[in-house]
C-alpha cells in the first residue's frame, strides 16, 4: 500500500510538473511578446485617430498585420481573444506541485531539521499563510503609495522580497525556501493578472460595448502590475530550475546566492533597449550595463557558492575506506541501495547505487560535492549523518580516496 501510494505520487508529479512547463511556456512567451509589441510600435505614417501603432510581422510563410488601438463605443467586435488560462494553468499546476511533492508524505521536502525541526503542519501552515500574507501585502503597498509614490514602493517590494528569502532559508529546507519563494512571486504575478490587469481589460469592455469610457485608473494599474510581472518572469524561471543546482540551495548562503541571482536577472536593460517606433538604444549603452548585471547573478552562483562555512569538525588522522565504506553503508545505502529503506524513493534517487567500493570510488567526486562541501546528502539528513562523519569521508578523499 505504501509503495502504491509512493507511485501514485510521483505519477502525479510527473503529470502536473508537465503540465506546468507547458502552460509556464505558453504564459511566459505570451508576456513577453505583448511586451515587445508595445516596445516596437510604430507610429509613423497615418494611422487611425484611436490607433496606437501598427507593425508588421512575417513568420510561418505570411505577414502579419498588428494594430494596438482604441475601440469607438459598440465597436466591440464579435470575436475577441483573450490570453489569461495560460497565467491561471500555470499558477494552479504550481500550487498542485507544491502540495504533491512539498506538503505531502508528512512535509519531508519542505522541513529540513538541521534548519529548523518544525512539525510538518506547522511548517505547512506557514508555507501557506506567506503566500496569501505576501499578496495583500504587495497588493496593499501598490494600491496606496505605489499609485503615487512607484519609486518608494519599488524599493519597500524589493526590500520586503530579500526579507521573505531570508526568512525561508532559516525556517524551510534549502530547496524548499527557493520553491517557496517561487511560488510567492508566481502568486504574485497571478494576482496581478486576474485582480488587476483583467479587471481593467472587463472595465475597458464593459465601457466599449455601452458608449462608455474606461476607468483611467484601473488601466494605469493594470499596465504597472503588467511591468512587474515582466520584471519577475527571468527570476522565477531560474527558481523553477534551482532543484538542479545543490550548490545554490544547499549552500549556508542560499539566500545571498538567490538574491545575487534575481539582482542579476532581472530584465531592465533588455527593456531599455528599446525606444519605441522600432527604435533601439546603441549595443554599447545597453549591452555594457546589462552584462554587467548579468556579472552579479554569475558571482552569486561561482563566488558566493564557494565560500565555504567553517568546518565543524576537523580531522587531524588518517581515514581508510574501511572506515570510509562504514559511514557511507550507515548514512547512505538507505536511500541508494538497489532496494532503498525509505517509500519515498521506490527506486534508488538518481539511480545511484553504493553497494560496492567500485561503486564508491566512482562516485568519489559527488560524494564530496553532496555529502562533504554543499551537505545536501543524506537528503534533509534523514540518516543522521555527523559532522564528525563528514569531515572524515573529506579526509578520505582528500586522501587520494584509495580502496587499500
Amino acid at each position: 500500500m505504501i509503495l502504491l501510494r509512493v507511485r501514485w505520487n510521483e505519477l502525479l508529479d510527473v503529470v502536473f510538473r508537465w503540465a506546468h512547463l507547458i502552460a509556464g511556456i505558453m504564459w511566459v512567451g505570451n508576456s513577453m511578446l505583448f511586451n515587445w509589441l508595445d516596445r516596437n510600435l510604430e507610429k509613423r505614417g497615418p494611422l487611425a485617430p484611436l490607433s496606437q501603432g501598427k507593425i508588421y510581422l512575417v513568420h510561418s510563410g505570411a505577414f502579419y498585420d498588428v494594430e494596438k488601438k482604441l475601440l469607438a463605443p459598440g465597436e466591440l467586435p464579435e470575436m475577441l481573444h483573450w490570453f489569461k488560462w495560460q497565467n491561471g494553468f500555470t499558477w494552479m499546476t504550481g500550487i498542485s506541485l507544491l502540495v504533491i511533492v512539498y506538503y505531502a508524505n508528512g512535509a519531508a521536502f519542505l522541513v529540513d531539521p538541521s534548519v529548523r525541526a518544525l512539525d510538518p503542519v506547522v511548517a505547512i501552515t506557514l508555507s501557506a499563510s506567506a503566500l496569501v500574507t505576501g499578496w495583500i501585502v504587495y497588493d496593499g503597498l501598490w494600491r496606496s503609495i505605489g499609485e503615487r509614490n512607484p519609486r518608494a514602493s519599488t524599493a519597500v517590494t524589493i526590500a520586503l522580497l530579500f526579507a521573505a528569502i531570508f526568512g525561508f532559508s532559516q525556517v524551510f529546507s534549502g530547496r524548499a525556501a527557493y520553491m517557496e519563494t517561487g511560488v510567492l512571486i508566481g502568486t504574485v504575478m497571478t494576482g496581478n493578472v486576474w485582480l488587476c490587469i483583467m479587471p481593467s481589460q472587463r472595465s475597458l469592455i464593459a465601457a466599449t460595448r455601452s458608449g462608455q469610457a474606461q476607468d483611467p485608473v484601473l488601466s494605469l494599474r493594470a499596465k504597472q502590475r503588467s511591468i512587474h510581472n515582466n520584471y519577475l518572469t527571468f527570476p522565477l524561471l531560474f527558481i523553477m530550475l534551482s532543484n538542479h543546482f545543490p550548490s545554490a540551495y544547499g549552500h549556508h548562503l542560499n539566500w545571498l546566492v538567490l538574491i545575487a541571482v534575481m539582482i542579476g536577472g532581472v530584465r531592465h536593460f533588455m527593456n531599455m533597449r528599446y525606444r519605441g517606433e522600432g527604435r533601439t538604444l546603441t549595443a554599447a549603452a545597453w549591452l555594457a550595463p546589462a552584462a554587467g548585471m548579468a556579472a552579479i547573478a554569475i558571482a552569486g552562483l561561482t563566488g558566493i557558492t564557494r565560500l565555504a562555512a567553517a568546518p565543524e569538525v576537523w580531522v587531524h588522522h588518517a581515514v581508510g575506506f574501511d572506515r570510509a565504506q562504514e559511514i557511507v553503508v550507515k548514512r547512505c545505502v538507505p536511500c541508494h541501495s538497489t532496494h532503498p529503506a525509505f517509500p519515498e524513493f521506490p527506486a534508488p534517487p538518481g539511480n545511484v547505487v553504493f553497494e560496492t567500493a567500485e561503486q564508491i570510488k566512482q562516485m568519489v567526486p559527488r560524494i564530496r560535492e553532496r555529502a562533504v562541501e554543499s551537505k545536501t546528502m543524506p537528503f534533509l539528513n534523514r540518516t543522521q549523518i555527523t559532522p564528525l562523519e563528514r569531515a572524515e569521508l573529506g579526509a578520505w578523499i582528500a586522501g587520494g580516496a584509495k580502496l587499500q
